[in-house]
C-alpha cells in the first residue's frame, strides 16, 4: 500500500504541474487602446543622461536630468480610436558640466539660470498648450496638427494585431528625422507575465542611421483595459558623430527613462 501511495503522489503532482501550464498557455489577452472616456491621465517622464564627446583627444562629459509632467483627456473614444486632449504641464531640467550647474524650473521660472534662456524660452512656447492628437485602436498616430512636443509617445505604443500570451513578442519600427538626420529605431516586446491588471513586457530595441547607432532595453507595465502604459524603465546606449565648426566629434549618450502614467 506504501509503495502504491509513493508512486500515486509523483503522478499527481505532474498531472497538477501540467494542468496549471495548460491553463497558462490558453490564459491570452488582446491589447486594444481604450482609454476611459473623459478620464484626465497624467504622464510623467523622468531622462537622465549622460554625454561623453572626444573633442581634439580630451573627453568632454555632461550630464543632462529632465522631468516632464504631461496631462492628457480621453476626449472621444470607441473601438476604432481615441481623441486625446494634451497639453505640456511642467518641466525640470538640470544640465552639469565642466564644474558648471545649470537649472530651470517652469514652475520657478525666476529661478532658472541665465545661459539657458535660449532652451527655457524654446521650452516655454509648449508648457500650457492644448494639443489634440488621435490614435487608432491599434496605437497608430492618425492626426496630429498641432505641437509635436505634445504627442503622447511615452505612454502609448503600438499593439499587435495577434492575441498575445507569455512569451509572446511583437515588433515595429519607425522612421523620422531628428535635427535634418533620419533615423530608424526599431523595437521588440515580449510578454513576461499576464494578469487582470498588467500585461509585464521586457523590451529590446535599436537605433540605426548613417551617423547615429544604439540599442534599448527595458521594461513596461501595460493596462490590458485601456491599452496605456503604466510604467516603464528604459536604458539606452547611443552612438552618433556630430559637426561642429568644421570638427567630427565622436559622442557616446547613456541614459535611463523612467515612465509613470496614473
Amino acid at each position: 500500500m506504501k509503495k502504491t501511495i509513493r508512486r500515486i503522489v509523483p503522478a499527481m503532482l505532474v498531472l497538477v504541474a501540467l494542468a496549471t501550464l495548460s491553463f497558462m498557455a490558453k490564459d491570452g489577452v488582446t491589447l486594444r487602446l481604450k482609454p476611459q472616456q473623459g478620464k484626465t491621465y497624467s504622464l510623467t517622464t523622468k531622462a537622465n543622461m549622460m554625454i561623453m564627446m572626444e573633442v581634439q583627444g580630451q573627453t568632454m562629459n555632461m550630464s543632462q536630468n529632465m522631468e516632464t509632467r504631461q496631462s492628457f483627456t480621453a476626449k472621444e473614444t470607441n473601438d476604432a480610436q481615441s481623441v486625446f486632449e494634451t497639453q505640456i504641464e511642467a518641466i525640470k531640467m538640470s544640465i552639469s558640466q565642466m564644474g558648471m550647474k545649470l537649472e530651470y524650473d517652469s514652475e520657478h521660472p525666476e529661478k532658472a539660470s541665465p545661459m539657458l534662456a535660449g532652451q527655457t524660452q524654446e521650452i516655454e512656447k509648449y508648457l500650457k498648450k492644448p494639443a489634440t492628437v488621435t490614435y487608432d485602436a491599434m496605437g497608430h498616430i492618425i492626426d496630429s496638427l498641432e505641437l509635436e512636443m505634445s504627442q503622447l509617445g511615452a505612454a502609448i505604443v503600438e499593439l499587435p494585431e495577434q492575441e498575445l500570451t507569455v512569451g509572446s513578442a511583437w515588433t515595429f519600427d519607425k522612421t523620422q528625422e531628428i535635427s535634418g538626420t533620419e533615423m530608424t529605431t526599431k523595437m521588440t516586446y515580449t510578454v513576461t507575465a499576464i494578469s487582470k491588471k498588467s500585461v509585464d513586457v521586457n523590451i529590446t530595441g535599436k537605433v540605426e542611421s548613417t551617423d547615429v547607432s544604439g540599442t534599448y532595453t527595458g521594461t513596461a507595465s501595460i493596462n490590458p483595459q485601456t491599452g496605456l502604459i503604466m510604467q516603464s524603465s528604459t536604458k539606452s546606449n547611443i552612438s552618433m558623430t556630430m559637426n561642429e565648426q568644421g570638427m567630427s566629434i565622436p559622442t557616446t549618450i547613456v541614459g535611463t527613462t523612467t515612465v509613470e502614467v496614473k
